[in-house]
Protein backbone atom coordinates (compact mmCIF):
# COMPACT_ATOMS: atom_id res chain seq x y z
CA UNK A 1 0.00 0.00 0.00
CA UNK A 2 1.15 3.47 -1.09
CA UNK A 3 1.92 5.63 1.64
CA UNK A 4 -0.81 8.24 1.21
CA UNK A 5 -4.15 8.28 2.98
CA UNK A 6 -5.60 5.76 4.73
CA UNK A 7 -8.41 5.09 7.43
CA UNK A 8 -6.64 6.89 9.60
CA UNK A 9 -6.22 10.04 8.28
CA UNK A 10 -9.99 11.15 8.31
CA UNK A 11 -10.63 14.78 7.81
CA UNK A 12 -11.71 16.66 11.04
CA UNK A 13 -15.50 16.39 11.66
CA UNK A 14 -15.56 13.04 9.53
CA UNK A 15 -15.77 9.47 10.43
CA UNK A 16 -13.53 6.89 9.65
CA UNK A 17 -15.10 4.58 6.78
CA UNK A 18 -17.29 1.67 8.31
CA UNK A 19 -16.68 -1.55 6.55
CA UNK A 20 -18.92 -4.66 7.49
CA UNK A 21 -16.77 -7.48 6.60
CA UNK A 22 -19.79 -11.22 6.35
CA UNK A 23 -18.07 -14.38 5.90
CA UNK A 24 -18.76 -17.95 7.58
CA UNK A 25 -15.21 -18.45 7.62
CA UNK A 26 -14.76 -17.11 10.99
CA UNK A 27 -10.99 -16.84 11.06
CA UNK A 28 -10.92 -15.49 7.69
CA UNK A 29 -13.68 -12.41 8.46
CA UNK A 30 -11.67 -11.51 11.93
CA UNK A 31 -8.36 -11.09 9.86
CA UNK A 32 -9.84 -8.97 7.63
CA UNK A 33 -11.43 -6.96 10.00
CA UNK A 34 -8.08 -6.80 12.16
CA UNK A 35 -6.16 -5.81 9.10
CA UNK A 36 -8.51 -3.29 8.32
CA UNK A 37 -8.99 -1.88 12.11
CA UNK A 38 -4.76 -1.68 11.88
CA UNK A 39 -5.10 0.76 9.67
CA UNK A 40 -7.52 2.89 10.56
CA UNK A 41 -10.90 1.81 9.09
CA UNK A 42 -14.06 0.81 11.43
CA UNK A 43 -14.26 -2.73 11.08
CA UNK A 44 -16.36 -5.65 12.05
CA UNK A 45 -17.03 -9.04 10.80
CA UNK A 46 -20.14 -11.11 10.95
CA UNK A 47 -20.29 -14.46 10.38
CA UNK A 48 -23.89 -15.16 8.45
CA UNK A 49 -26.69 -13.36 6.56
CA UNK A 50 -29.14 -12.30 9.01
CA UNK A 51 -26.86 -11.37 11.34
CA UNK A 52 -25.27 -9.16 8.93
CA UNK A 53 -28.70 -7.60 8.62
CA UNK A 54 -29.26 -6.66 12.11
CA UNK A 55 -25.75 -5.07 12.58
CA UNK A 56 -26.02 -3.02 9.33
CA UNK A 57 -29.41 -1.73 11.09
CA UNK A 58 -26.74 -0.62 14.09
CA UNK A 59 -23.27 -0.09 12.41
CA UNK A 60 -24.39 1.72 9.18
CA UNK A 61 -21.66 1.05 7.58
CA UNK A 62 -20.82 1.94 3.89
CA UNK A 63 -18.68 -0.60 2.26
CA UNK A 64 -19.52 -4.18 2.88
CA UNK A 65 -17.46 -7.31 1.87
CA UNK A 66 -19.54 -10.04 1.27
CA UNK A 67 -18.71 -13.89 1.01
CA UNK A 68 -21.09 -15.83 -1.45
CA UNK A 69 -21.33 -19.32 -0.55
CA UNK A 70 -22.27 -18.99 3.22
CA UNK A 71 -25.45 -21.55 4.82
CA UNK A 72 -28.64 -19.97 5.11
CA UNK A 73 -29.18 -16.80 3.65
CA UNK A 74 -26.39 -16.93 0.83
CA UNK A 75 -24.07 -13.54 -0.23
CA UNK A 76 -26.54 -12.60 -3.39
CA UNK A 77 -29.68 -12.69 -1.04
CA UNK A 78 -27.93 -10.56 1.49
CA UNK A 79 -26.98 -8.33 -0.78
CA UNK A 80 -30.38 -7.60 -2.19
CA UNK A 81 -31.92 -7.38 0.98
CA UNK A 82 -29.52 -5.00 2.35
CA UNK A 83 -29.57 -2.53 -0.41
CA UNK A 84 -33.92 -2.87 0.76
CA UNK A 85 -32.89 -2.22 3.90
CA UNK A 86 -30.71 1.05 3.25
CA UNK A 87 -31.89 2.69 -0.41
CA UNK A 88 -28.89 1.41 -1.87
CA UNK A 89 -26.75 4.12 -0.54
CA UNK A 90 -23.60 1.35 -0.03
CA UNK A 91 -20.85 -0.18 -2.00
CA UNK A 92 -21.30 -4.45 -1.73
CA UNK A 93 -17.73 -6.29 -2.47
CA UNK A 94 -18.46 -10.16 -3.47
CA UNK A 95 -15.46 -12.00 -1.99
CA UNK A 96 -15.70 -15.43 -3.51
CA UNK A 97 -13.68 -18.35 -4.64
CA UNK A 98 -15.36 -18.35 -7.80
CA UNK A 99 -14.73 -16.48 -10.72
CA UNK A 100 -16.05 -18.69 -13.57
CA UNK A 101 -18.85 -17.08 -16.05
CA UNK A 102 -21.90 -17.90 -14.36
CA UNK A 103 -20.42 -16.60 -10.81
CA UNK A 104 -19.53 -13.32 -12.23
CA UNK A 105 -22.99 -12.79 -13.92
CA UNK A 106 -24.62 -14.02 -10.38
CA UNK A 107 -22.66 -11.58 -8.93
CA UNK A 108 -23.66 -9.13 -11.48
CA UNK A 109 -27.78 -9.78 -10.94
CA UNK A 110 -27.21 -9.39 -7.23
CA UNK A 111 -25.88 -5.93 -7.70
CA UNK A 112 -22.45 -6.14 -6.56
CA UNK A 113 -20.24 -3.19 -6.80
CA UNK A 114 -17.18 -5.01 -7.00
CA UNK A 115 -15.41 -8.77 -7.53
CA UNK A 116 -12.67 -9.87 -5.48
CA UNK A 117 -11.66 -13.47 -6.14
CA UNK A 118 -10.11 -15.51 -2.91
CA UNK A 119 -8.11 -15.71 -1.53
CA UNK A 120 -7.40 -11.89 -1.51
CA UNK A 121 -4.42 -10.24 -1.33
CA UNK A 122 -4.09 -8.10 1.66
CA UNK A 123 -2.58 -5.59 -0.18
CA UNK A 124 -4.79 -5.51 -2.89
CA UNK A 125 -8.07 -5.48 -0.07
CA UNK A 126 -6.10 -2.68 1.04
CA UNK A 127 -6.03 -1.12 -2.14
CA UNK A 128 -9.78 -1.41 -3.04
CA UNK A 129 -10.91 -0.31 0.56
CA UNK A 130 -8.96 2.86 0.76
CA UNK A 131 -10.22 3.53 -2.97
CA UNK A 132 -13.68 3.42 -1.80
CA UNK A 133 -12.54 5.50 1.00
CA UNK A 134 -11.03 8.04 -0.49
CA UNK A 135 -14.28 8.26 -2.40
CA UNK A 136 -16.56 8.09 0.36
CA UNK A 137 -14.23 10.95 2.50
CA UNK A 138 -14.86 13.32 -0.78
CA UNK A 139 -18.64 12.96 -0.48
CA UNK A 140 -18.58 13.66 3.17
CA UNK A 141 -16.28 16.57 3.44
CA UNK A 142 -18.16 19.93 3.52
CA UNK A 143 -16.50 21.50 0.23
CA UNK A 144 -16.79 17.95 -1.84
CA UNK A 145 -16.21 18.07 -5.32
CA UNK A 146 -18.39 14.74 -5.53
CA UNK A 147 -15.49 12.61 -6.85
CA UNK A 148 -17.89 9.12 -7.85
CA UNK A 149 -16.35 5.74 -7.41
CA UNK A 150 -16.90 4.00 -11.44
CA UNK A 151 -16.79 0.54 -11.37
Amino acid sequence: MSSGDTGQHAPEGVPPLRVLYIDDNRDLADSAVDLLRLVGFDARACYEGETALAEAREFLPALYLIDLNMPGMNGDELAVRLREQTGGKLVLIAITAMSDESSRARIKAAGFDLHLVKPVDPHKLLSVVDVLWQTWKSDHEPASQGNKLRT
